[in-house]
């Protein structure tokens, strides 16, 4: 169901996106379907391996493990395969359930909601990708939680593409009259707030993990992690426009002063040369 049309400030969106049931990609469910149905390979590693691709179901399991933290939880968790560890594979199975799905809420007349939705989860992948190589060559242990990060770092915007179509549409609209609208006034326009603070609001209100909530903010930016995350997202947005984007060189050179090597040779780590003769 989509959100009532009263539903206007920043406040009520939290509220309602905290009831809300948040929805997973078809795709998910059914692979989290099979598993099931396959005792012989239903494991902790397994459900991680399907839902670490959706960031819905992600920031869903973390919601659901952070309103039922046992008090003698000292340590946030925030890797899938240890959030089903902790619960068990039957209270998972039970209490976390994929649906609904994504593609059942929009429907046949949010067919361009839909698409926009679903570029922004391959963005959100390959951002996470991206993040959790260069955590790995910067030798920070805190690797999956980078590639977790990255994951959720845009999870306001895919929500928002889930409940409010319509409104995220005026939002892309204005951005094609005039291309150097950015992305958070055009919010702003629209919702009245923007996307990113949403999100920070939401962070806070579901109690996600300290650690995370650092790491997707890019006021962060000091931090050579939240660097890490920043700059992953940047490359994957501005590489989804083509890999002829004017602003991927200075992405090239800033990536390059993180990793300590050339701009060429960050080119050749995310094949952007191979992709720009394609």
């Amino acid at each position: 169901m989509l959100h009532p049309s009263k539903q206007k400030n920043l406040a009520d969106w939290v509220n309602f996106l905290t009831a809300a049931e948040i929805p997973v990609l078809k795709q998910t469910a059914r692979n989290l379907l099979i598993l099931e149905e396959d005792e012989q390979h239903l494991n902790a590693r397994s459900i991680a391996q399907v839902v670490r691709n959706d960031p819905l179901m992600t920031v869903k399991m973390l919601r659901y493990l952070q309103q039922h933290k046992h008090r003698s939880q000292e340590h946030d968790v925030m890797e899938v395969e240890q959030i089903v560890l902790m619960l068990g594979l039957e209270a998972t199975i039970t209490q976390i359930p994929p649906k609904p799905l994504v593609e059942e809420i929009l429907g046949s007349d949010h067919r361009n909601a839909l698409v926009y939705m679903l570029k922004t989860v391959h963005r959100t992948n390959m951002a996470s990708t991206y993040a959790f190589d260069w955590a790995v060559r910067l030798h920070d242990l805190h690797f999956e939680e980078i590639r977790v990060a990255t994951l959720l770092h845009d999870i306001a915007e895919i929500l928002m593409w889930c409940f409010a179509p319509d409104e995220m549409l005026q939002v892309k609209q204005i951005q094609k009259q005039d291309k150097t609208v950015r992305s958070a006034k055009a919010q702003e326009r629209i919702f009245g707030f923007s996307l990113s603070h949403l999100q920070l609001e939401l962070a806070h209100k579901w109690r996600l993990p300290e650690l995370l909530i650092t790491l997707m903010d890019d006021k962060n930016s000091c931090l050579q992690r939240v660097r890490n995350v920043s700059l992953a997202v940047s490359l994957a947005r501005h590489a989804a426009n083509g890999w002829d984007d004017a602003a991927l060189p200075d992405d090239f050179e800033e990536i390059a002063r993180l990793l300590h090597l050339k701009a060429s040779e960050v080119m050749s780590i995310v094949h952007a040369e191979k992709q720009q003769e394609v």
